[in-house]
């Protein structure tokens, strides 16, 4: 800005000097007929330009002659009295063709030094790797030694942990591994669902091997030029290699990663970033101590040229914390925030099955801002239980419904935890009618346990607590709503994998599902399942009749029950939620 300013005052300057008073202008006769008149009392020749000044100070007139012609002689033959005139000559050709480079600068130069900058500015002011500084990776850089996130920081992911041991003792002592002839894995991939830790545990391994740590986003290795992706990928590797002993981490390593081919087409950048990449890796000296790390959550869309020995050779799966994990992680996020003694970490573990790491740190959080919020100098269990309800289901809402609607809402919750308690399954924690995201209401019945499998019973019984909202609204009603359509969406999916996936239904063990195509090029397409139109036909049958099954039964059971369901319905009405212990006591 201040070299602006600048040039704007030199062209000012120039603009004063090669200027003056304003001035009319006349023909040369006009000129000399005013100087023989003797009312000029200056003439002013500036290379073929002609100033004349009145007598009196008033007007200035310019006139034109000329380049190579002598004011003297067109004076002389204009018979004037040179003698009589204070005639001036003043030479400002080097001046005027200064002014003409700088005009030709200003409007030619100034915006291509601008663009220059723009381009400079926006690529981090490097200057380098391909076309203003787009070809250089925009790798974020954890320095050696400040690097503070260690495994001592990452809990629940004990397995992973010890997989990457043997990573972080390589870059602690590669001589080691070369003096024996060993070859360190190249690369690792971390494969889990988004929130489970992977790039923390990414930058742990750094900070436990004290090496630099390179991060980079998959999509950050595209740009809108051609050929952006491919030179970030040899800046990025390249300044590794320079470190010594590094770590490259690319996040979301499925964004370039893609399989190749196939008959949905490719994207040429994105192809041609990742043969980038895979050259790179191949490219490893054996004394190299650069090791790549990669995370992703779908892994099953990755090139398989990706996977091969001497690239991503290792595989490290993260899956959701169980009980136990659960309750470390809490115990890392709780740091440095007051609790209640009422807070019940056991319960809190229970009751947040299906939570990532991410969405307990999350819930810890929103508790602490409603503990602030409120003027509490201490975060309480009713601050975590709202928290964790907030994260999963969204924040309360106060629709207005009428009195009808909050009835229909009431006894469709209530339909859903009478039939869940009657066939035994996990305890109701919470019934509430309070809308939250796109449910009018819920009913909220965590698991007692982190389960692997689940029989066929087990499953029919969850069907007909899923359509237990549905079979309250025709017992009380004689009609039905759109209330249930996400939990029909839900029976019907599950009555589909039972019998085209789990082999649960009177069609026996067969899988009748979608399968996966694999042709020379990958994983290309989802192609159905080559049966015939008679066992389709028997496939809708058998869905149809386990959803109906499921609605019958929760039918049966609420009938059975239908005092409990007034009254529970009744109460939820007017109070709007119900606790654990207070459905439990109308139950009996």
């Amino acid at each position: 800005m201040f070299y602006l300013i600048l040039i704007f005052w030199i062209v000012s300057a120039i603009g004063g000097l090669s200027g003056g008073a304003p001035s009319t202008s006349i023909t040369l006769s006009e000129a000399l007929e005013k100087i023989k008149s003797g009312k000029i009392s200056e003439v002013t020749v500036i290379d073929n330009e002609v100033v004349l000044k009145e007598t009196d100070g008033g007007l200035t007139y310019t006139a034109s002659k000329e380049v190579n012609a002598s004011m003297v002689e067109i004076m002389n033959n204009a018979e004037i009295d040179i003698s009589k005139v204070n005639l001036k000559v003043e030479n400002r050709a080097g001046l005027k063709a200064f002014g003409d480079i700088l005009g030709i600068f200003l409007t030619v130069g100034l915006p291509l030094l601008f663009i220059i900058w723009f381009f400079r500015k926006s690529s981090g002011g490097t200057g380098a790797g391909g076309m203003f500084g787009f070809g250089k990776s925009p790798a974020k850089l954890f320095v050696k030694g400040k690097q503070k996130i260690t495994f001592k920081d990452v809990a629940g992911v004990e397995e992973a942990k010890k997989d990457l041991e043997e990573i972080v003792y390589f870059l602690k002592n590669p001589a080691k591994f070369h003096k024996l002839g060993a070859r360190a894995p190249r690369g690792v991939l971390l494969i889990g669902p988004s929130g489970v830790g992977k790039t923390l545990l990414a930058k742990a391994v750094a900070g436990e091997a004290n090496v630099p740590f390179f991060s980079m986003a998959g999509s950050e290795f595209m740009e809108m030029l051609v050929g952006v992706g491919a030179s970030r990928a040899r800046d990025l590797f390249a300044t590794a290699k320079k470190a010594g002993r590094a770590i490259i981490f690319i996040d979301e390593i499925d964004a370039i990663g893609r399989m190749r081919g196939g008959l949905d087409g490719g994207h040429g950048e994105r192809e041609q970033t990742l043969n980038q990449i895979l050259v790179e890796m191949d490219g490893f000296e054996s004394n190299t101590a650069v090791v790549v790390l990669a995370a992703t959550n779908r892994g099953d869309l990755l090139d398989p040229a990706l996977m091969r020995p001497g690239r991503f050779d290792r595989r490290v799966i993260l899956e959701l914390p169980d009980l136990e994990a659960r309750k470390e992680v809490l115990k890392i996020h709780a740091k440095g925030k007051p609790f209640s003694r009422n807070v019940n970490w056991d319960s809190v573990a229970r009751r947040t099955v299906g939570f990532s790491g991410a969405d307990l740190e999350n819930m810890l959080n929103e508790a602490a801002i409603a503990a602030a919020v409120n003027d509490r100098k201490s975060i309480n269990s009713n601050d975590i239980e709202e928290a964790a309800l907030k994260v999963k289901l969204g924040a309360a809402k106060r629709r207005t419904q009428t009195e009808e609607d909050k009835l229909m809402t009431a006894y469709h919750e209530a339909g859903h935890a009478i039939v869940n308690f009657v066939e035994d399954l996990d305890p109701v924690h919470r019934v509430s009618i309070v809308s939250r995201g796109m449910a009018l209401g819920f009913t909220l019945i965590p698991p007692r346990r982190d389960e692997v499998h689940r029989t066929k019973s087990n499953l029919i019984k969850r069907m007909a607590m899923a359509m237990g909202g549905r079979a309250a609204e025709q017992i009380v009603f004689g009609d039905i709503t759109t209330g249930a359509a996400s939990d029909i969406t839900h029976v019907t999916q599950i009555a589909r994998n039972m019998v085209t996936e789990w082999g649960m239904s009177d069609l026996g063990p067969v899988s009748l599902g979608p399968q996966i195509d694999v042709n020379d090029f990958g994983k290309a397409y989802m192609e159905p399942s080559k049966i015939s139109d008679g066992m389709m036909s028997k496939v809708d049958e058998e869905i149809k009749k386990l959803v109906n099954t499921a609605l019958e039964r929760a039918m049966v059971v609420l009938k059975e029950n239908r005092k409990k369901l007034d009254e529970i319905a009744k109460l939820l009405a007017e109070k709007e939620t119900l606790d654990d212990k207070e459905f439990a006591k109308l139950m009996g």
